[in-house]
């Protein structure tokens, strides 16, 4: 193996386990819509909620950075992987809604209806891209580096 191109596998690595993180983020918001739409008496852990939700975005971002980063560093160029770059790109505007709004509402705390359905709906539609993207980077790992 080249030099430096283990980092090629670091990437999604890294971008798989942020996707897990989300997904573990997900699964404790189900209990607050739970609460809030359902009328359950369920616990909601907050504060685990909100770091989980933190180092998703943040790993996703901090990944499509480095995606970016390594493919201009091992292929001279970016916006070469097709379906992988475009969909990177459709979580971008995503990404900055989400960690907003999950701001708002964590520090500013009171009664919503509105704001955690569209927290919770557009970061659904995060952990369906990120999923979208193991197939693509699956796909740009054996077109590029294999």
């Amino acid at each position: 193996m080249p030099q430096g191109v283990a980092m090629l596998y670091f990437h999604p690595v890294f971008q798989v386990l942020a996707t897990l993180v989300g997904l573990y983020a997900l699964l404790l918001g189900i209990n607050r819509f739970r609460f809030n739409h359902l009328g359950k008496r369920v616990p909601f852990m907050w504060k685990r909620h909100v770091l989980m939700g933190r180092l998703a975005i943040g790993g996703w971002t901090i990944g499509m950075v480095g995606g970016l980063m390594m493919a201009r560093m091992f292929w001279g160029a970016t916006l070469i992987t097709g379906p992988h770059w475009q969909t990177a790109f459709w979580m971008l505007p995503l990404l900055a809604f989400g960690y907003v709004t999950g701001e708002v509402m964590n520090r500013l705390k009171k009664p919503r209806t509105i704001l955690p359905l569209l927290h919770a709906a557009n970061n659904a539609a995060l952990l369906v891209l990120a999923i979208r993207q193991f197939f693509t980077g699956w796909q740009v790992l054996k077109d590029f580096v294999f």
